[in-house]
């Protein structure tokens, strides 16, 4: 009977030991507004992630301290995902799958070589995906709380190119034209102004296309006119500091406006460029006749209108008239149906995928996009220096990405101040 006892004792002690250890598992770490963190979940994390700053070679921290800054990031995340819920944002199965995919092909993987993988790493699959969703979930709240407040104006571009685009410019050189107006000094007013009239002519002119090296050799008083107003090949540190500033924001073939100086009027051409990378797109000049859909225009309806007005085109009919008289994109009919010169990316894509088959003065079959059914036109097409503005893109982008890493600190700061959270961390 004592021995039964015992075993009795030693089997409820076990029991009340496991319990506990079951409750400390579960223990409640924080409560997140009207949500909860247990201590299981901080675990895993402060796990997870000791295990990949080992991978990396990086020193863990002690636990004490991981684990609280594992917590501080699991509350902002739960912090987020309760707004993302309340805002109605969720992300469909379809769309995780989608991402899922993307991630695995970026890996040079199938799906289910991507699962093995994570599964080789003491990962699972399902906990990966969750991982996942969240993140879309909350990538998609911080661009409609925060990316869609951001703004970049041309002056912050403009700046921006001024104080750091020269950093890196050493090495670029500029072969540049010069045409000088010359002013006499202590000149009348009168006179200056008749210098500046005619340099003004001077840019107009050249702008026009007028030959640079005749108009040096006919009009400037610089001392190189003799060679056309070639002043060769330069570094920006070999450039005349009156010139420096207009000189970094021009591209190829650019005509500077006049630039005043005690001499009198200076007028630089950008002739050629050495040692910057180009961004060379193709730019096609495109028209089209649109045919909205609605309650009286079906799709098919749509196509047969547009294969008739093709086939008046073929006969003879003015293809801007018509556009003019049937088109429904109201804003480019009133000007035949001109988008003017459009590069990668600016029309939608089964618009853009139509007409780049397309050759010059063909027109097309109907095309089917969100906006209804066209007619495409390609009038002219040809490859362009765009690295001025591609740099300025760039810029925008650069200055955009950085409002947002400041804003979202803040955004987050301000989240975590005005919610309710109690930790209870240190009483583990």
């Amino acid at each position: 009977m004592k021995k039964i006892y015992l075993l009795a004792m030693l089997l409820l002690l076990s029991f009340s030991v496991f319990s506990v250890r079951a409750e400390l598992l579960d223990r409640i770490v924080a409560v997140v507004e009207d949500d909860i963190i247990l201590d299981r979940e901080l675990s895993e994390e402060v796990y997870a992630i000791a295990q990949k700053l080992r991978a990396n070679n990086v020193m863990v921290p002690p636990e004490f301290v991981l684990r609280k800054q594992v917590l501080e990031r699991l509350i902002i995340d739960r912090l987020q995902r309760q707004m993302a819920e309340r805002s109605g944002i969720r992300v469909s199965d379809e769309m995780l799958r989608s991402s899922v995919v993307d991630i695995a092909a970026r890996n040079n993987m199938t799906v289910e070589q991507f699962r093995q993988e994570l599964e080789n790493q003491g990962m699972s699959f399902a906990k990966f995906q969750e991982s996942i969703r969240s993140e879309i979930i909350i990538n998609q709240l911080r661009a409609r709380e925060i990316g869609s407040r951001i703004k970049v104006t041309d002056r912050e571009v403009a700046h921006y190119l001024e104080t750091q685009g020269r950093v890196g410019q050493e090495k670029i050189k500029y072969r540049l034209g010069h045409i000088l107006i010359s002013v006499p000094e202590a000149a009348s007013a009168t006179v200056i102004q008749k210098a500046r009239d005619k340099a003004n002519q001077v840019v107009k002119d050249l702008r026009n296309d007028e030959n640079f090296k005749q108009m040096a050799l006919t009009v400037s008083d610089g001392g190189n006119a003799l060679n056309g107003g070639d002043l060769g090949w330069r570094t920006l540190g070999q450039i005349p500091t009156l010139f420096v500033e207009t000189v970094s924001k021009m591209s190829r073939e650019d005509v500077s406006e006049p630039i005043r100086s005690p001499s009198g009027f200076h007028i630089i051409k950008m002739l050629e460029m050495e040692g910057l990378n180009k961004h060379i797109v193709t730019k096609t000049k495109v028209r089209h006749i649109l045919i909205k859909t609605n309650e009286l225009i079906d799709d098919e309806e749509a196509q047969k209108r547009l294969l008739a007005l093709k086939q008046r085109i073929a006969d003879g009919d003015n293809f801007a008239t018509l556009a003019k008289a049937h088109s429904d994109d109201k804003g480019s009919a009133i000007n035949g149906g001109d988008l003017d010169w459009v590069g990668p990316g600016a029309l939608v894509p089964p618009f853009e995928a139509a007409m780049n088959k397309l050759s010059i003065n063909e027109i097309s079959e109907p095309v089917q996009t969100q906006f209804g059914w066209h007619l495409i036109q390609v009038l002219d097409r040809e490859n362009r220096d765009d690295s001025a503005e591609f740099k300025k893109q760039q810029v925008r982008e650069e200055i955009r990405k950085r409002k947002i890493e400041e804003e979202t600190e803040l955004w987050l700061r301000r989240m975590r101040d005005e919610a309710f959270v109690d930790i209870n961390l240190d009483r583990l």
